[in-house]
């Protein structure tokens, strides 16, 4: 298959397709003599796997790992369990840091009551209040990702 046909089976863009080949987490397809590419069933399996640890969050890093593995599959498996165990270790601090804004922002929800003519936003100045505090920047930077 053409690769917009992979994109279309895989829902998967084009370029992301393109950007995983250039990472080497996909092999390089064959190509036609008009330089077309031609990809195998294969390829849509492993575009498969990739996506789905995507999916689970997993880094491009940690998906190489996997895949290391997975094209070895005599190769010790160790190496698998500690990443897993380092990915939910991972996610269990997203959580927290996610439950941790969901309250920061719950709060500043709280600091107005509905548009109010003449008088300021409540969650503007909260806002302006709380970028005003040592380590606010920090912690706005943990939960951007």
């Amino acid at each position: 298959m053409k690769i917009g046909e992979l994109a279309a089976v895989s829902a998967t863009s084009i370029e992301t397709i393109r950007y995983y080949e250039r990472e080497n987490l996909l092999p390089a397809p064959a190509r036609t003599q008009g330089n077309f590419r031609v990809y195998e069933a294969p390829h849509l399996e492993r575009l498969q796997f990739i996506r789905y640890c995507r999916s689970l969050d997993m880094s491009l890093d940690e998906v190489r790992v996997l895949l290391r593995v997975k094209d070895a599959p005599a190769q010790d498996c160790a190496n698998v369990d500690a990443l897993i165990d380092a990915h939910i270790e991972h996610v269990s601090t997203r959580i927290e840091e996610l439950r941790s804004l969901e309250k920061e922002l719950k709060a500043l929800r709280q600091q107005c009551c509905g548009p109010r003519n003449g008088d300021p936003c409540g969650i503007l100045t909260g806002l302006a209040i709380a970028a005003q505090e040592p380590g606010a920047g920090a912690r706005a930077h943990s939960h951007i990702r």
